[in-house]
């Protein structure tokens, strides 16, 4: 509903604005109101739909157009750092790589409209997405970088303690550090969780746990291991095959969402990091591996 306003006076009361009486207007015979009406009903009647629609294309709507985003190795460095640093305990040389994957979203107070939306709806490297399911509603530009940031810091805290619990690792002794910056959101815990376990472990015979390959993949984490569904599943799955990705894993409830995969990628459908873990070491001596 649009918002109702008073123009205030000088003192701040409401103006009213009084009129002279005026002579009362004759009243038109019925026949002749009903024709005006009739004229007026044509006359609306006869907007082209055209123009209609040309309206509705200069309107901002309430969604937010996605694309496929950056990826990142967890595995290697990024802004000049190791994403995934530990201290505490041995490290291994890692081969191959783990990559987390985003997704680039307009921003919350970015207009989108009706032409955006139509051209994204009919390409298979956008999506178009309610603003509210994105991001959190009724907060500015900042306040949402925020939120962003804070999601991220708490999947990072999640991903270690998943990673080191299932690995049987004091958290006193065994000190992991999360360096990644420039990406907000929960998504990339499965992934952190996996870096920490590669480097802490492998595929636990002295192997790496990618098998050299190319592995990225998404999710959420809890600290017991849990792995959650994400937005914009599909996408991310464009955006790993771009950057040399053979396998995807993905929460097991958002197989649907990413099918049809980009050819050569393999869809690997997880649920927890223990099962994520055991697909790869499964993966890597050739075994049987669930798909989507």
């Amino acid at each position: 509903m649009g918002r109702v306003t008073t123009s205030p006076s000088r003192d701040g009361a409401p103006t009213s604005t009084s009129t002279p009486a005026q002579t009362p207007t004759p009243t038109p015979a019925p026949g002749r109101s009903r024709s005006r009406a009739r004229v007026r009903g044509i006359a609306l009647g006869a907007v082209p739909p055209v123009a209609l629609l040309a309206v509705a294309g200069f309107a901002p709507l309430p969604y937010s157009v996605a694309r496929p985003g950056q990826t990142t190795n967890v595995l290697g460095t990024h802004g000049g750092g190791e994403v995934v640093s530990v201290s505490g305990a041995p490290v291994r040389k890692t081969r191959g790589q783990l990559r987390m994957v985003a997704i680039q979203a307009t921003g919350p107070h970015v207009d989108t409209h009706l032409g955006q939306v139509v051209d994204a709806w009919f390409r298979t490297d956008r999506a178009v997405m309610p603003k509210d399911a994105v991001f959190p509603p009724g907060k500015s530009d900042a306040q949402v970088a925020r939120h962003n940031t804070a999601d991220m810091k708490s999947s990072q805290r999640s991903a270690v303690a998943a990673a080191l619990g299932l690995l049987h690792k004091d958290p006193d002794q065994v000190k992991v550090k999360l360096t990644l910056d420039d990406v907000g959101g929960p998504s990339a815990g499965l992934m952190f969780s996996l870096g920490i376990v590669d480097k802490l472990a492998g595929d636990g015979s002295g192997g790496d746990l990618t098998g050299g390959r190319t592995i990225a993949g998404t999710g959420t984490i809890d600290a017991d291991g849990t792995v959650g569904a994400v937005g914009g599943a599909a996408l991310k799955t464009q955006a790993a095959r771009r950057d040399g990705a053979s396998v995807f894993l993905v929460p097991k409830e958002e197989c649907a969402q990413v099918q049809p995969a980009p050819a050569g990628l393999r869809l690997v459908p997880v649920t927890t990091l223990n099962s994520a873990v055991q697909a790869l070491r499964a993966l890597a001596r050739g075994g049987t591996v669930p798909h989507c």
